[in-house]
């Protein structure tokens, strides 16, 4: 048995292309036709009759039905919506379509179905379950558009992590290369000066052996002449020999001193190459230098800049662009130290200069770094701030501290161990302020700044 929609949609055909009507024209005799599929006709019969009947059409051009085009058009959105949304779904038991939905099976049915299976179940309309379970399903899909929401967002920040990996790498590459070409340039100098050393010596030395020889070698031709001279009058006749035999008694005599081998001479080659790595490793020494505190630019706020060597920082007053990682912190202006302490006693000076404000100290390791904490040891923070040249102990109730003179530097101590951290200046080793507490986790350098250094130590060589 034919559906509904395909004997409509074969009452809704040209007879001639067999498509649906495109603008529809009707005959005298009742019959339809496409407006264009008839003028091909009537031109290809020469005359105007029904492709159907064989009437003759007693009009040139006929009217456009305007009712059929609608229903045409109707249909056609109809069909291309059907089609979009897929073949309709029918009863796979009584092959009817699914205007109910079972409430206790939470499934469609059939009308049929209500007296079979589905026996006094509970149902509503198919349209009112589909409305119902999409603002529920709409409901529930609110938490994963966050979650996506979420995922996007870290996604950006690990783009951006990656991006500023291939960055902080490139720099830290040119910066490694710096350091070893101002490393490779004071051996080059250091090679250049020893060489020149060399040669100088060699000048030297050579200038007083070409003085010494030719000096040699005036003695030895004077020598010579006055050997030869007595020897041949040796071989002269008595008479005349013996005339001249006195003068020759003063030649024979020799007032030359006994000639000396040169002491020195030679090149001092143990003066250039004893030790001469460690002589070398112990003049560059004056040219490094080491900090016992480097900071960690993984750790720092956006708004702070740190030099290229990690020693120093101030803030610059703008958002850098810098990734959002866990380790930042991005409430206050803070960075860490880059290497934590969980043992031992160790030793930092921070030169505070004439800044209107820092703070310095220690801070655990699982300090906050994403929402507030407090500057305090219940914050995580064992530190001392410096507001316009008055300090503070940032202890569990802030203590104002007593100065004679504002520190130009501020040391601090950490005695892991015995639960210590200590301030003091160390210009004349004047103790500021003593935290106590037992710590139980790393804790690391802490700085708020608005711009400070950490001082050098002295670099020297010791031979056991």
């Amino acid at each position: 048995m034919a559906s509904r929609s395909s004997v409509l949609e074969e009452e809704l055909s040209c007879p001639v292309c067999s498509e649906i009507f495109r603008d529809p024209v009707v005959l005298s005799c009742s019959h339809s036709f496409c407006k264009a599929c008839l003028q091909q006709y009537w031109e290809q019969k020469g005359s105007r009759e029904c492709p159907v009947c064989r009437r003759r059409s007693s009009k040139d051009q006929p009217s456009i039905s305007m009712s059929l085009r609608n229903i045409c058009e109707a249909f056609l959105k109809e069909r291309s919506q059907r089609a979009k949304a897929g073949p309709e779904v029918l009863c796979s038991l009584h092959s009817e379509k699914l205007k109910l939905f079972c409430l206790d099976d939470d499934e469609p049915i059939c009308v049929d179905c209500l007296t079979g299976t589905h026996r006094n179940h509970n149902f509503c309309p198919r349209d009112e379950a589909a409305l119902k379970y999409k603002e529920k399903l709409r409901s529930a899909l609110a938490p994963l558009q966050e979650k996506l929401k979420a995922f996007n967002a870290v996604k950006l920040v690990c783009d951006q992590t990656a991006e500023h990996i291939k960055s902080q790498a490139q720099h830290t590459e040119r910066q490694i290369k710096m350091e070893f070409e101002k490393l490779q340039q004071v051996l080059k100098d250091e090679e250049a000066a020893r060489i020149t050393a060399l040669r100088e010596e060699e000048k030297q030395k050579s200038q007083m052996m070409k003085e010494k020889i030719a000096k040699m070698t005036k003695e030895i031709s004077s020598l010579s002449e006055q050997i030869r001279t007595i020897e041949q009058k040796l071989g002269a006749e008595d008479v005349s020999f013996l005339q001249s035999y006195k003068d020759l008694e003063k030649r024979a005599r020799c007032t030359l001193a006994d000639p000396e081998k040169v002491s020195g001479a030679l090149i001092d080659v143990a003066k250039h190459l004893g030790n001469l790595k460690y002589r070398v490793w112990e003049k560059m020494l004056g040219t490094v230098q080491y900090t016992p505190v480097t900071l960690d630019p993984n750790t720092a706020h956006p708004n702070l800049s740190l030099s290229e060597g990690l020693t120093s920082v101030r803030c610059c007053g703008e958002i850098q662009q810098v990734p959002d990682n866990p380790e930042r912190f991005d409430r206050w202006g803070c960075v860490l130290g880059s290497e934590g302490f969980s043992s031992g006693k160790h030793c930092w000076d921070v030169e505070v200069g004439d800044e209107d404000y820092c703070v310095v100290g220690v801070a655990k390791e699982s300090i906050k770094r994403k929402t507030d904490f407090t500057l305090s040891p219940a914050g995580g923070v064992w530190s001392i701030r410096q507001i316009s040249g008055k300090y503070t102990a940032l202890s569990s109730s802030p203590t104002a501290l007593t100065v004679q003179r504002k520190p130009q530097r501020v040391r601090v101590q950490l005695d892991w161990d015995r639960g210590e951290v200590s301030f003091s200046d160390p210009s004349d080793n004047t103790p500021l302020y003593t935290f106590k507490h037992s710590f139980t986790e790393r804790v690391f350098p802490f700085f708020n700044p608005g711009s400070l250094r950490i001082c050098p130590l002295k670099v020297s060589v010791r031979v056991e």
